[in-house]
């Protein structure tokens, strides 16, 4: 699924969020499960995956029995962040209180289409670094680029 675009929105008291419509519009029950999986991210937001995404990149990364120490590392807390989140009939998540406070996300929020992923970010920090983003573009496809660049040789 594509997510493009943002949405200002408000977490409820009961730390519910209503994902936009706009981005559930494309639900497809059969690719992209029943849910989202959150992941808190050091940066200060949250990633949502749908379920089928979630578990499509999870299959990717291949474990094995004994992984290295760097990818135990990685699995134990990635995964152990993450949690499925279940929309209810109005197309609310309740977003977990641990993944609030450690990202610092207060009531007020944009959620950000970021290609596969949703983002969830404090609107009052996204509105502070949205100048900066935005002047960000060129380096940031010049450097990806370079990246293509090197891996194709």
């Amino acid at each position: 699924m594509l997510f493009v675009g943002n949405s200002e929105h408000t977490i409820d008291a009961k730390q519910r969020l209503a994902v936009p419509a706009k981005f559930r519009n494309g639900w497809d029950v059969q690719k992209d499960g029943n849910a989202w999986f959150c992941i808190p991210w050091p940066t200060g937001h949250l990633r949502l995956y749908t379920e089928g995404q979630f578990r499509e990149m999870a299959e990717a990364q291949q474990s094995t029995l004994t992984p290295a120490e760097e990818e135990a590392g990685l699995d134990t807390t990635m995964y152990g962040l993450a949690e499925r989140l279940e929309m209810d009939s109005t197309g609310r998540i309740t977003i977990p209180k641990t993944h609030l406070e450690m990202t610092g996300i207060g009531t007020e929020v944009v959620v950000v289409g970021a290609r596969a992923r949703l983002e969830i970010h404090d609107k009052g920090r996204w509105a502070e670094t949205l100048g900066a983003r935005f002047k960000q573009l060129p380096d940031l496809i010049n450097k990806i680029n370079e990246k293509r660049s090197v891996t194709r040789a």
